[in-house]
Order: C-alpha cells, then structure tokens, then sequence
C-alpha cells in the first residue's frame, strides 16, 4: 500500500495545451523533483507536446535527463569557475551570469542572464561593455531575464524587460532571443509586438505543470487502525491519547515529504494570526496533518514517521477501514510518490 499520486491525464493534457497556445514558443521546465511528477515522466510530457528545448536545473539533472529527452537541454543554475566538470552532450547549453564565467566557456552554448529587480544573479549594466570580446569565444543562443512574482514599486514586469531590451540595445548586443520567466501572456504579447525581430521565449514550470490543481490529487493508503481510550499510551514517545477514537497509520512519512513545509511570505493580519496560532498548537505537540478524513484533515499522533504517518481521529468520526485511501493535501515539489496512477 502506497502514497499515490493520481493524475487525470486528459485534463492535465488540456491543461498543458492551453498553456501552450498562450505562450508560443515555451520552454518546459524540469527541475528539482520533477515538480512531484519525476523527471522522466515530465521529460516524456515535454516531448509528446513538441519542446525543442526542456529547462533543467542543474548539470546533474541534465546528466540524468539526456537520456529521456532528445532536444536541446537548458541549464538554468548559472556557470561558475571551478564547478565540478559533469561530462554533458553539445546539445546542453549553459546559464552564465557573468562575464568570468563566459571566458571559462570557451566553445560553449550559453545564455546570457541579466540582473532583474530579484537581485539573485546576472550581468550588471555596468558589465555589458566588457562582453563583446567574451562572446566572441562562445556560442551566445540570447540573453535571459527573470522576473519576481510580485512587485512593489509601481513597475511593471513589460516596464523591466523593456529597460533591458534598450540597454543590450544601446551596447550593441545582440537581442535576437530573450527568454523570460513569469511573465504574464499578455505581457508576453505586448513585448513581441513592441521587439518584432526579437524571439522572446517563456521558460514555464509550475504554471504548465500545477496549474490546474484539480489534475491531480496524492492519496495515502490506509495500513492499520487501532481502537484506543482516553490516556492510552502509543507511539515511540508513549504519549497519553486525548480521548476515545481510533489510531489511524497511513502510508506517506518524512521520506516523501509528509510534514515538511517551506517557509511562506505572509502578508496581512490573518494569515500571521493563524501563523501564529500553528506555532502555539504545535509547542503542545498539536500538528495539523495533510491527510483528510470525513471531511476534516485529522491530526497527527505523533510527528510523522519515515513512511507513514500516525493520526488521530476522534470517536464522533467514522473509523476508517485498512485499505481507504485519505486525500492528503501535499506540496508538489516537495514530495515524492510511492506510484502515480494514470486514469
């Protein structure tokens, strides 16, 4: 019995296909876990619907996935001098965001990051001069630029990309490609019509893979239900159960990602208060489980263990039976799935 990752194929196709026609041109992105899906299985999906050009993360990622997708692989970690060699097919081309990294990639296909507001990484205005002679040495496929999800002042992401156009511009690069991140498909319309001579590409993930959530749903299959009374002693830590109910083991621990949580940017005062409340349930061993039973996600017993998670769910709830399945509301690119079932 298993942590399963059920996929409505056909709405997720659909879902993948409506992405497509918004943004032509896109370049898939594969990285990390696979977005929950694998690298295989997206490296398939990527060559079913046509992409010249898969997105990765890392040389290492891109060492693995050479052998599932035939196209040209786009690293998006950028190059730095001294980086463990990974031995990498010609069709694999490489980020670079600085000018030492493109002399240290004689020969090379690369593309060129630029500085955004995130402020991560990229070329600086200041650099753009120092560049001519470094590209010379280098096989440039066109510059890059990614964008924040939110912004602050008043700009726009059109506003940011523009700015840079002129800038490569006025420093007689060459603009015949861009590709973008987070763009919007208006937006991304609005700069092929203003630039009609520059290739603007969209590097997608999470919208393209993610972005219908009713796609997909990951089930924990249930293995062990036992009775328990109030002060009952369970668990490795032997805890006292708060009342009458049922000790629930469900399949899906640490090793799948069951109770890991990025941090989250919080604004407003309800979602801190509720944070805030979180922090105060969980110092009195109060954790909120993702797996769902009779409508209600349940508690955990205890912290999660390696591959299942023991919960605790109360006498006014129906006991579930060994071999129901429970919904667990989990982050995608933090779990990985015992099997993924197609339907």
């Amino acid at each position: 019995m298993a942590l399963t990752l059920y996929v409505d194929t056909a709405r997720w196709r659909a879902h993948q296909q409506s992405v497509l026609q918004q943004f032509p041109g896109i370049i898939p992105v594969c990285k990390g876990n696979g977005y929950g899906f694998g690298h295989e299985r997206l490296s398939e999906e990527a060559m079913r619907m046509g992409a010249d050009v898969l997105a990765v993360g890392t040389t290492y990622e891109a060492a693995r996935i050479k052998d599932w997708f035939s196209g040209d692989l786009l690293v998006l970690t950028p190059f730095r001098l001294g980086e463990e060699p990974v031995p990498l097919p010609d069709r694999v081309i490489r980020s670079v965001s600085s000018v030492e990294g493109v002399r240290g990639l004689v020969g090379a296909r690369v593309v060129v990051e630029v500085m955004s507001s995130m402020k991560r990484h990229g070329i600086s205005e200041q650099d753009l001069p120092k560049l001519h002679a470094a590209l010379e040495d280098v096989r440039l496929e066109g510059f890059a630029i990614h964008l924040p999800l939110d912004r602050g002042d008043g700009t726009t992401a059109v506003d940011e990309v523009v700015a840079w156009m002129e800038q490569l511009r006025n420093a007689h690069l060459p603009t015949h490609t861009m590709f973008v991140s987070h763009l919007k498909a208006d937006e991304l319309a609005r700069l092929r019509q203003q630039y009609p001579h520059t290739h603007f590409r969209a590097r997608i993930g999470t919208r393209l893979w993610l972005g219908d959530h009713d796609a997909t749903q990951y089930r924990g299959a249930v293995l062990d239900v036992t009775p328990v009374t109030k002060n009952d002693r369970f668990g490795y830590r032997q805890q006292k159960v708060a009342g009458d109910g049922h000790l629930v083991v469900v399949a899906g621990g640490t090793s799948h990602g069951v109770g890991l949580e990025a941090p989250k940017a919080l604004h407003g005062m309800m979602p801190r208060a509720k944070g805030v409340a979180r922090a105060g349930l969980a110092t009195m061993n109060r954790n909120l489980s993702p797996f769902v039973w009779a409508g209600k996600q349940r508690w955990f017993a205890e912290p999660p263990h390696m591959q299942v998670s023991i919960l605790f769910v109360p006498g006014d709830a129906p006991a579930p039976q060994v071999g129901d399945e429970l919904v667990a509301h989990l982050r995608h690119t933090t779990t990985q799935f015992d099997r993924i079932v197609d339907h």
